[in-house]
């Protein structure tokens, strides 16, 4: 493997920050109650708060991610990684630090906007980081952020019986996770990086290369946003489902979903490596197999089903296809690494929105059968990004077969 070992601390050091970021992207939503009471909100009829402020503050990260990640990409390629993961994890602590000492929603919201600008200055210093590691491995190495997100989101609820065991306040996982991204600050600040390929391409010529959107590359950007929006749907809309059809406990489609996701990386990860499938397969693959179990749990409307669904599209929507279609885009422009990240993870950042708000409107004008026609929006959608990914799989035929033509 084109790698060198002396990387491999940075790069735990790396896999350990999004490990907390799993743990970080979920926390809030865990103690929605918490934080409703905490800011002042009304109490229901049924006793409990009203957590829309939650919800709006929740939204903030999205929009701060949005915002940011514009700028993160650019600074990334031209002060280096290290730089740009620095200004994530202080960016984070603030964030989860902010959090707990916020006295309404107001302030709440200026961290979580902070805790979005995080994300994208550490999303763009981790991604081309790891594919400047692991070089040609880079793919398999970018699968294993997700896999570290899902270990994160696995420890989190086994962390909260805990919290909640020994009768420690809310707020502690919100220290810890502080704790545990500023070790992760301080490795990133002592260990070396490994040379950025721009610095090396500026070395070995007097031009850099300029960023270019061409057909493959674009086709790859708006994959960033079908197989986010894949996910998304089917995470905001499996919890209804399993009501509609009947399933005595929905919780159990997470579950399912979350071991698909885990199980994938690895297959996924063995498959790469030993070169059975290659990414831009993989990115074709897998959304067609997503596409077409959403058909199957629309037409075959028993309980089981949803948990067989759940597996699948854990599988083949959140098992680290967006990490292969981000490496992807930065393999088309190596040097420009932090810029076609940004760009990916902007496409990925709007799905969140738009999507979401697109099937909100879907929902209320379908009432009961709202959930169901979420599933054919969704395979519509993922229908789409399939047919991009089998045009961007000839694009890359094509390339494959004039090298071998220049070889000879």
């Amino acid at each position: 493997m084109e790698t060198n070992k002396k990387y491999y601390p940075i790069a735990f050091a790396l896999y350990f920050t999004y490990l907390v970021h799993g743990i970080g992207v979920s926390i809030l939503a865990q103690y929605k109650q918490n934080f409703a009471e905490k800011w002042g909100a009304t109490t229901l009829t049924d006793g409990t708060f009203d957590v829309s402020m939650v919800l709006t503050v929740i939204a903030a990260l999205g929009l701060g991610r949005l915002i940011s990640l514009p700028i993160a990409g650019p600074l990334s390629d031209k002060f280096g990684r290290r730089v740009s993961g620095l200004i994530g994890i202080t960016a984070y602590v603030t964030y989860f630090i902010g959090l707990v000492f916020s006295p309404s929603m107001y302030v709440a919201y200026a961290f979580a906007l902070l805790g979005g600008v995080a994300n994208s200055f550490i999303d763009t210093a981790v991604y081309p980081a790891i594919m400047e590691i692991f070089k040609k491995k880079g793919d398999v190495g970018n699968l294993f952020v997700k896999f570290s997100i899902s270990i994160g989101q696995f420890l989190l609820p086994f962390m909260i019986g805990f919290v909640a065991a020994n009768t420690m306040p809310f707020t502690s996982l919100f220290y810890l996770s502080a704790i545990l991204l500023a070790v992760a600050g301080v490795l990133m600040a002592v260990l070396p990086f490994p040379p950025m390929l721009a610095k090396v391409e500026k070395a070995d010529s007097k031009k850099s290369e300029k960023l270019k959107l061409t057909g493959p590359s674009l086709a790859i950007v708006i994959l960033g946003f079908t197989v986010t929006s894949t996910f998304i749907l089917w995470l905001n809309a499996n919890q209804e489902l399993g009501k509609l059809y009947g399933l005595a406990d929905p919780s159990k489609i997470q579950s399912y979903y979350a071991l698909g996701t885990v199980i994938a990386i690895l297959i996924t990860s063995y498959l790469i490596n030993k070169k059975i499938l290659q990414s831009v397969q993989v990115v074709a693959l897998y959304p067609a197999i997503a596409a077409v179990m959403l058909l199957v749990i629309y037409f075959v409307k028993v309980p089981s089903i949803l948990l067989v669904g759940g597996f699948v599209l854990g599988f083949t929507a959140a098992g680290g296809v967006l990490q292969l279609v981000t490496s992807l885009a930065v393999e088309l422009s190596p040097a420009n690494g932090g810029k076609m990240t940004s760009i990916v993870m902007i496409a990925s950042s709007l799905a969140n929105y738009t999507i979401l708000t697109a099937a909100g409107a879907i929902t209320r004008a379908g009432g009961v059968d709202g959930p169901l026609y979420l599933l054919l929006f969704n395979f519509v959608i993922t229908a789409i990004g399939v047919g991009l990914a089998v045009y961007v799989n000839k694009k890359y035929a094509e390339k494959t077969i004039a090298q071998v033509k220049l070889a000879s």
